[in-house]
């Protein structure tokens, strides 16, 4: 099992909908988190919210699954401008690397065609170079996917990720964060392995 995950989002929720299971399954393991949002985006925070509500939100979120606020770094790239700041973004993550040191990343899939999120998953392989990195689903991101690892889970990690992403109370509304979708996507993945729940990820490079 990794003993040292960084779990790298290009906006505040994407790690948890990528792989909350798997931060809740493997925090319970014993693992050490590191969590990264690359964008607060507070030029898409809704009309009533104070600008930084996502950052606010997103650590109420790392609280819940119980990872230290110092294993939490924001930085403050703009929404959907990644793409003209890409050499700064390799540049943080060459220093995560460096001062973390980890042995497991997840990132966004090399699939996903949002322009923030190929960013992330293109500077990812070229920071992380002796790393395992994992990319996460994100279905309505991925026109494509391959289902290449599975990572099951009971219902009380599930539990964990919904509750998780329950705590950004500015993004309830959208599909993608209802408690059943989060509930009947890992359960149909269970479903094609026997099991109960899991999360499933792309192998982007794995280290044994």
């Amino acid at each position: 099992m990794a003993k040292k995950i960084l779990v790298l989002a290009p906006h505040t929720d994407d790690g948890e909908l990528g792989c909350g299971g798997a931060i809740a399954r493997f925090l319970e393991e014993g693992a050490e988190i590191w969590y990264t949002a690359f964008s607060t985006c507070e030029e898409s925070v809704p009309t009533g919210y104070e600008k930084d509500e996502l950052a606010r939100e997103l650590m109420a979120a790392m609280m819940h699954f119980g990872i230290p606020e110092d294993h939490v770094f924001v930085y403050h790239f703009p929404v959907r401008h990644f793409p003209q700041h890409r050499q700064e973004i390799l540049e943080e993550m060459v220093k995560l690397n460096r001062s973390i040191g980890p042995d497991l990343v997840f990132a966004p899939s090399l699939n996903d065609v949002h322009q923030d999120h190929q960013v992330i998953a293109n500077e990812t392989v070229r920071a992380f170079k002796k790393t395992s990195i994992l990319g996460y689903e994100e279905p309505w991101n991925n026109l494509t996917f391959q289902n290449q690892v599975y990572i099951s889970l009971d219902e009380r990690h599930v539990r964990a990720k919904a509750e998780a992403l329950e705590c950004y109370e500015s993004q309830k509304g959208r599909d993608y964060t209802a408690r059943d979708y989060i509930f009947g996507v890992t359960h149909a993945h269970g479903v094609q392995i026997g099991r109960k729940y899991a999360e499933v990820f792309e192998t982007v490079r794995w280290i044994v």
